[in-house]
């Protein structure tokens, strides 16, 4: 028999039962046979999901591996100056185009596919403008970090990197919109190919750049810059061409310059709730750089983040899958659908987290020597693992509930959450643990993970409370305030 295609439903609407005439043992399989049905539809999605966000991050990876190679302070000056363009840019972009998760997601449920193209053009506008003076702070960002009290030879290093990667910073919030424009359509397998492609083309790119032209460290920064356009190309090419967006995608419209209030006052608190939780991450490499061996500390906070990056992207794919389900379900009217794909991506999370967690534990003694050479940052790094296996299963279960909070709207009362449980737990321990306790950059992660475990239960808490039938009035009366016209749009 052929299995459910995305866009049916899974639990029947108000007034349907499971119960047949048979008995329970029918409501029990067909039970069965919907759980099953939710589990494929995620894996479907996240599978394709988690390839693009593991192949898009692996960008920065790369060219950070390709600097490793340089020396020690060329590793140091690109991981301050890719922590410093994620805390000052890439997150702000990442944060605000998440907005579209709610609002394309929830239109597309509610069959108002001509609204899609609207909200992706209103975000392009949004970013595109919030990108100049992100670009002009990267352009200082060498001075900057003399005046956080940065070690003035890395501060230098990080500052040629970071200008040089300032065409990213566009290219990256164009990305983000198309990604999530595709994304609640269900059209994940193109982006994968697209992101595939793209990762190919940068190992070449960050090789020339990096060893054959003379730039060095540079070399890489601008690499990334060149991998971002080719990803934004690519994909642009896919919905302009591919019948699968001609009703999602009907051309540029005057309509989208006067829907901006409405997408700013969602994007917002968008972009602080992943904001507050990504730059609490970042916090840790540069105060690494104010512990005793500052160049040591950096390089394995610094390998010990993109590890964690790497690693997350798994439970991110996971999260954008249980946002694109929730959200078209809400958008549609089953809010016992929703409640489903809530339980099903909780349980993909929790033994996603439990085998990566024991893969990193058994890969310690040797997943150094990917970054560095240098004997005493490998070492460090097999200590670092563990705890990194830790924060990765928290860190797991929170990605996925931050994609339903994105699905339901939740934006606002997640961004107070991830100020509590950072700011006020999570950040506070970790400079105890450092600085008082003197366990140094295994302090400052701990500490995090006193935040991750707070962020998770306040989640878990908001998550479980929730009365999802109003959830899905909501996101009726927030698409019929949004909707458009299709004779409006030209």
């Amino acid at each position: 028999m052929e299995g459910p295609r995305l866009e049916s439903p899974l639990i029947p609407s108000c007034g349907e039962s499971f119960v047949s005439g048979d008995g329970g043992e029918d409501a029990g399989r067909r039970g069965r046979e919907v759980v099953l049905a939710e589990v494929k539809k995620q894996l479907w999605l996240a599978g394709p999901l988690i390839a693009s966000s593991l192949l898009q991050n692996i960008l920065q990876v790369i060219s950070v591996m390709f600097v490793g190679h340089l020396g020690e302070l060329a590793l140091s000056g690109a991981s301050m100056a890719t922590s410093f363009a994620g805390v000052t840019g890439f997150s702000l972009m990442m944060g605000m185009g998440s907005a579209l998760d709610t609002l394309c997601g929830q239109s597309y449920g509610a069959k108002q596919h001509h609204a899609l193209g609207i909200h992706m053009q209103r975000a392009m506008l949004v970013l595109m403008l919030v990108s100049v003076p992100l670009a002009v702070v990267w352009a200082y960002t060498g001075r900057l970090l003399v005046l956080f009290g940065q070690d003035p030879e890395i501060a230098s290093e990080a500052g040629a990197y970071a200008r040089w990667l300032v065409p990213a910073i566009f290219a990256y919030g164009l990305l983000q919109c198309l990604v999530r424009f595709l994304q609640s359509q269900n059209v994940v397998f193109p982006m994968m190919m697209c992101s595939g492609a793209t990762t190919v083309l940068h190992l070449l790119v960050c090789w020339a750049l990096v060893f054959r032209s003379g730039l060095g460290s540079r070399g890489a920064a601008l690499a990334n810059a060149v991998s971002y356009w080719i990803n934004v190309l690519l994909l642009a090419l896919y919905v302009k061409l591919s019948p699968s967006c001609k009703e999602t995608w009907t051309g540029f419209s005057r309509e989208a310059f006067r829907g901006i209030p409405g997408f700013v006052r969602l994007a917002i608190p968008s972009a602080v709730m992943v904001c507050l939780e990504f730059w609490s991450f970042e916090f840790l490499v540069l105060m690494s750089g104010l512990l005793p061996n500052p160049k040591l500390e950096t390089s394995v906070l610094s390998i010990s983040l993109n590890t964690a990056a790497m690693v997350y992207m798994i439970p991110f794919g996971l999260g954008a899958a249980a946002s694109t389900r929730v959200s078209n379900e809400l958008g549609v009217g089953r809010p016992q659908a929703a409640r489903l794909a809530v339980r099903v991506v909780l349980a993909l999370a929790v033994t996603e987290a439990l085998v990566v967690g024991t893969t990193m534990v058994l890969v310690r003694r040797i997943w150094g020597y990917a970054f560095s050479n240098e004997e005493e940052v490998v070492k460090y790094v097999e200590i670092m693992l563990p705890i990194l296996a830790l924060s990765n299963f928290l860190d797991g279960i929170q990605c996925v509930l931050s994609g339903v909070a994105r699905g339901c709207g939740w934006q606002k009362i997640c961004a107070f959450v991830n100020l509590g449980a950072y700011y006020i737990v999570g950040i506070p321990s970790a400079m105890v643990l450092a600085f008082v306790l003197h366990i140094g950059g295994r302090g400052l992660w701990m500490g995090i993970i006193c935040g991750l475990f707070v962020q998770v239960l306040l989640f878990l808490t908001i998550t479980l409370c929730n009365n999802w039938e109003n959830e899905a009035g909501k996101a009726r009366d927030r698409v019929h305030s949004s909707s458009i016209p299709e004779n409006i749009v030209t």
